[in-house]
């Protein structure tokens, strides 16, 4: 049975640290957990979203927060691709029941 993992890109335009007032911050949330700032990867959503892709991850919704005030905005990317499965041990053959015997004649 096919299973799939999730991801999800945030795109948010926040007040800078510095002087230039504003500036937007892509977070990368993975399926194990993990979060990155993979801002310096590109400075569009369309460039992490290819960069994405191009990982096997498919873009199956997006959402935007319209309660954020002001020039906040947050747009959520989710992402989903086949989830890779270990492949499964082989199991040894036995001999179906029967006792090999070995006889020594001198």
């Amino acid at each position: 049975m096919l299973k799939w993992e999730y991801a999800l890109l945030v795109r948010r335009r926040q007040a800078a640290t510095t002087d230039i007032g504003w500036e937007v911050v892509f977070i990368w949330y993975g399926p194990d957990g993990s979060m990155v700032d993979v801002t310096p990867y590109g400075d569009t959503a369309l460039a992490h979203l290819n960069r994405a892709g191009d990982q096997g991850w498919e873009l199956v919704a997006m959402s935007e927060d319209p309660s954020l005030p002001g020039n906040n905005e947050l747009h959520r990317y989710h992402l989903k691709r086949p989830k890779t499965v270990a492949p499964q041990p082989r199991q040894r053959m036995r001999a179906g029941g029967r006792t090999a015997r070995r006889t020594i004649s001198g």
